[in-house]
């Protein structure tokens, strides 16, 4: 049995590995397209801009937890993160969170224009879909797969969340509210996107269940500390500037509990996750992934 360092080392390099299959294939999605004026340029602006890539890898290794190759899981996972990075660009713009900075240099809209932004996030988030198509896969699992990733994104979830994050703005929300906007707008994707490692891997339903149970203590951990770093971190760490929810008025897990109450939340909602992969061989990746992502600084 490795000594903690070992293992440290061994899920970093997983990590890495599985990034660079993602960054190869996202850097070959739209390559062979004609370019129309700056769209395709503008697509690839923002999807290969880096990121931690924590969806498309929970993908992977979702897959590989419940018994599949995780290269298998690849189009699924590249379409999550094209409709994760759609979001982003629509989330910044004037109309919604009118923020000019992400991962550490200027948005899209202030790259190309406002109307080229809107069509770039259009374009990704229809692309997901037929990346889906693309898995090497029974047809029956690429259609459970487009039921998962269209329910997760659409207004049932990750685009509902949106609606009731700008509905909120300038108004007390109290916690069971703001755990309803986050498992929306966040933690729906981040649900989705284990679960598609699932489908990919030909899980049964009770495996699902079980990974969807963490996969949500996760997305609502990972909400939670990213509205604590949006008080105590600074903008060379994160990329993006910070303070912005203050500014815009928003109510946060910060607000609502302060940031003993956000801490201590994050770390129940790490141990029911981790709980809840009891049953399956090897489920240490995850509970790495866990509690790394617990305690993030960026």
């Amino acid at each position: 049995m490795g000594t903690i360092t070992d293992m440290e080392y061994y899920f970093t390099e997983r990590i890495a590995h599985d990034r660079a299959l993602i960054e190869d294939y996202l850097s070959k999605s739209f390559s062979a397209e004609a370019r129309h004026a700056d769209l395709q340029e503008a697509m690839e602006y923002s999807l290969l801009a880096g990121g931690k890539r924590i969806r498309p890898v929970l993908t992977l290794e979702t897959c590989r937890l419940c018994g599949g190759r995780p290269e298998t899981a690849l189009p699924f996972a590249c379409a999550v993160e094209m409709v994760h990075t759609y979001s982003l660009i629509h989330d910044d713009l004037p109309a919604m969170d009118d923020d000019n900075l992400r991962r550490g240099r200027p948005t899209n809209h202030v790259v190309y224009g406002e109307a080229t932004a809107i069509l770039a996030g259009d374009a990704l988030l229809t692309a997901a879909f037929e990346q889906l198509t693309r898995a090497d896969l029974p047809a029956s699992q690429i259609v459970e797969a487009v039921k998962c990733l269209s329910q997760a994104a659409g207004s049932a979830g990750m685009v509902g969340g949106q609606a009731l994050d700008m509905a909120g703005e300038g108004q007390a929300l109290d916690r069971e509210e703001l755990e309803l906007l986050q498992s929306l707008k966040t933690g729906a994707i981040i649900s989705a996107a284990a679960e598609l490692g699932c489908i990919a891997a030909g899980s049964n339903e009770e495996a699902r269940l079980r990974v969807r149970t963490y996969a949500q203590s996760l997305g609502r951990a990972f909400q939670i500390r990213d509205d604590m770093l949006d008080v105590i971190s600074s903008q060379e760490e994160l990329g993006k500037p910070v303070g912005s929810d203050q500014m815009n008025k928003k109510s946060t897990f910060v607000t609502a509990l302060g940031l003993d109450g956000c801490a201590s939340q994050v770390e129940q909602l790490t141990r029911r996750g981790i709980e809840a992969l009891g049953d399956f061989a090897d489920p240490s990746f995850h509970i790495w992934l866990a509690q790394q992502l617990a305690r993030r600084s960026k």
